[in-house]
């Protein structure tokens, strides 16, 4: 059985996120959230305020702009997992590409990595 490369499996990740973020955002913005479903059940919903974010691009899980609901919501999904990604991405590679901090003991790596023996 071949091995399935690195850049060959994030680029599979990235199509089934995309593809569960543009369908499924669909399905499951159909429902009310937890809270919401609280706040509607026990009256106290139309107290609340709305967002300062309540005019943005992507308010309620649809893109301003685009009158069909189901291409909305899978257009915001899209760009909600693209930015998603890209940012745990970024912080990732950052993260990564520090290395070794002053003090940090660099003997540890090697030690876990060779045979132990017990004398």
């Amino acid at each position: 059985m071949k091995r399935m490369s690195r850049r060959a499996f994030f680029a599979s990740f990235l199509l089934v996120a995309l593809v569960i973020a543009g369908f499924g955002s669909y399905y499951a913005s159909a429902h009310p959230d937890g809270l919401e479903s609280v706040a509607e059940k026990t009256g106290f919903l139309d107290t609340a305020d709305d967002s300062s974010t309540a005019e943005g691009p992507f308010a309620d899980y649809s893109t301003k702009g685009i009158d069909d609901a189901r291409l909305s919501g899978g257009v915001a999904g899209v760009v909600g997992c693209l930015l998603v990604l890209v940012f745990a991405g970024g912080l990732a590679w950052t993260v990564r590409r520090r290395g070794p901090t002053e003090g940090s003991d660099e003997r540890l790596e090697t030690a876990d990595a060779s045979p132990r023996t017990e004398a």
